[in-house]
């Protein structure tokens, strides 16, 4: 195994790559810990729902802080200097938390589902227990999938002349799929959940104009009056599932690219530059950024959360009791 060839860019060129990361990292850091510590501190905010952005923030977190270092150092250097353990180490979890966010985002989906369209049944059915099983699930299937995958090779079986011969050399650290690895890999981890989720949404879509044009239709004031009631919890519900949907179509544009690379290459005899394929791997990271984001355009509770955590008043006393928004 021969000595990969190191990228020798100019600074002109290595400056501007590290910027960009270095402020994709900190947002994605810093973003996603004020989502974990105002769902965490406020008790406003102890739901079902929450609970799963919760530890979808607690990927997006890890993915900022314990991944995207690593791979900046590679992407702009073009050579790994940490060996082939870490490496595998790097790309295992790497892949477990991408995978990860996509299943808190289909099991997310879920719950909005039932809580539009079936609000009657809703807290019987998403229970507490129910949501500790999904969080549970979304963390150790990427898990033992993603480990298993790399530390027992099976993401070259099929391909291991190639991959030794013409991809394999020190100092590199890239992933790399055989045709069969290839297509579970991204089947598993995006195409499946992702599918689904888009169809869960929208079916609650669908629901949610129903509702609405039921409401607009009522004329007995009686009527008018309680379904008011029961209408703005219901519309508190469909804003709900509306980011969230938000949330997903992020997550589905800034992925698609890579994963649908990642599927056809091993079929094109890896003609995708490695360039290229980095550069969609980051565009996969930026999703991680854009989330916090999108819950400060859309959540009050977000702003409102994110002013008190700024301004220290999180650690005055009984500040996990403040109303972040009106019931």
């Amino acid at each position: 195994i021969g000595s990969c060839i190191k990228e020798n860019r100019p600074f002109s060129v290595r400056f501007p790559m590290y910027l960009f990361m270095v402020v994709t990292i900190m947002v994605t850091v810093c973003g996603n810990l004020v989502v974990i510590a105002s769902i965490a501190h406020f008790r406003q905010l102890h739901t079902s729902t929450n609970y799963l952005i919760l530890s979808l923030a607690v990927c997006d977190f890890l993915l900022g802080g314990l991944i995207m270092p690593y791979s900046t150092v590679r992407s702009v250097e073009g050579c790994w200097y940490l060996g082939d353990f870490f490496c595998s180490v790097h790309t295992s979890t790497d892949i477990m938390l991408s995978t990860a966010s996509i299943f808190h985002l289909s099991f997310i989906s879920i719950d909005r589902y039932f809580a539009v369209c079936d609000p009657l049944r809703y807290r019987n059915k998403i229970t507490t227990l129910v949501v500790l099983i999904m969080i549970t699930v979304s963390w150790m299937v990427p898990g033992v999938f993603a480990f298993g995958l790399i530390f027992f090779e099976l993401n070259i079986k099929g391909s291991d002349y190639q991959h030794y011969k013409n991809i394999k050399c020190t100092g590199g650290c890239t992933v790399f799929f055989s045709k069969p690895s290839g297509v579970v890999a991204s089947m598993l981890s995006f195409f499946i959940p992702g599918f689904v989720m888009l169809a869960i949404y929208l079916k609650i879509y669908l629901v949610a104009r129903r509702q609405a044009k039921s409401i607009k239709d009522i004329t007995h004031l009686f009527q008018a009056a309680e379904e008011n009631k029961c209408g703005i919890s219901r519309q508190k519900e469909r804003k709900a599932a509306k980011t969230l949907g938000i949330v997903m179509g992020v997550f589905l544009i800034c992925w698609s690219p890579f994963f649908v690379c990642n599927i056809m290459d091993p079929f094109t005899d890896y003609i995708t530059s490695p360039v290229l394929i980095d550069a969609l791997v980051w565009f996969g990271y930026l999703n991680s950024a854009f989330n916090p984001i999108v819950y400060a355009f859309f959540y009050k509770w977000f702003r409102k959360a994110l002013r008190i955590i700024m301004l220290g008043r999180i650690f005055e006393k009984d500040s996990s009791r403040i109303k972040l928004f009106i019931e």
